[in-house]
């Protein structure tokens, strides 16, 4: 996928309350640059109902709704035909959750949102646990993570559920696009979220987003964990366009799953049979990805 010029126009401003290294400041920042100024947004609670600061402060140049945690999908779906009805297909309606209000709490309503096949942006920034109200799992933290619902340590109660793949649960309500993105990438997510204005339709985005404080990583590796994910095919950077498979960014060398999840100390708990089980596990998932995107082009 070729490069796209991001925007200089700033619509996040400085003075936010997210923690140092937090990439979901970085989601954001990167989504609106894209989207632009004909945007609103829709946010359930989440680190971003905090962020923007305490009323009447704020730190995002566009309208701004704060929605109940289970209510995105239904949110947007209302703004939706609000804005239709006032003769504003113009206008970007972006809902903007955790993955704890994606793929838990809010899936109801998103799955209702994207069956009706409304024409709006759904954004899951991905930090793979409920870290707004103190690092619980969620179904998106990964297998062998600490969170302080799965302490682990000595009791080997570490998560022990394999990750929810929402692309694949997106895709199969057979959506016009869906993709993943990473905040390592700032080109390739502004220009599928610039795609995305030009789809009719509901569009979905699985953006990689670091959590230096709940993943007991240092807040300057952020880009850095990022690129590993993708580097070592634990995180994918591909996009599903009317179920066709492009996998955008295939690592020349695959990078070993160990470099990735030693610079975090949440799985710092995991001896080698653990390790081998993940490595296993993103091996034969990323053999699938390639797999799908090469049926796709035999169709």
């Amino acid at each position: 996928m070729a490069k796209a010029t991001i925007p200089e126009e700033e619509l996040m401003l400085s003075g936010h309350v997210g923690c140092l290294g937090c990439g979901a400041t970085l989601t954001m920042r990167y989504v609106l640059k894209a989207l632009g100024k004909n945007t609103v947004i829709s946010v359930p609670a989440c680190c971003w109902a905090v962020m923007p600061g305490p009323y009447p402060l704020r730190c995002l140049e566009i309208p701004m709704l704060y929605n109940a945690f289970e209510t995105t999908g239904a949110s947007i779906s209302g703004l939706r035909a609000a804005y239709d009805m006032k003769g504003r297909p113009d206008i970007n309606v972006l809902g903007f959750a955790g993955d704890g209000g994606t793929a838990d709490i809010g899936i109801q309503s998103l799955s209702g949102a994207v069956e009706r096949g409304d024409n709006v942006f759904y954004v899951m920034y991905d930090n793979e646990a409920y870290m707004n109200t103190g690092v619980q799992r969620s179904s998106s933290t990964p297998y062998g993570a600490w969170t302080t619902t799965t302490p682990g340590g000595t009791t080997g109660d570490w998560k022990r559920q394999p990750k929810k793949n929402m692309m694949e649960i997106m895709v199969a309500h057979r959506i016009p696009y869906a993709a993943t993105a990473s905040v390592a990438y700032p080109e390739d997510m502004v220009k599928k979220l610039r795609k995305g204005i030009d789809v009719r339709g509901p569009k979905f985005y699985h953006i990689y987003a670091p959590c230096p404080t709940g993943w007991r990583l240092s807040p300057d590796k952020t880009i850095e964990i990022s690129k590993l994910a993708t580097d070592s095919c634990i995180f994918p950077i591909y996009e599903v366009e009317n179920g066709i498979y492009t996998i955008n960014r295939k690592p020349a060398k695959k990078v070993p799953v160990r470099d990735y999840l030693r610079l975090q100390g949440r799985f710092r708990h995991l001896g080698e049979e653990e390790l081998n089980r993940i490595q296993e596990a993103v091996d034969w998932d990323w053999k699938l990805l390639l797999r799908k995107e090469e049926f796709m082009k035999d169709m």
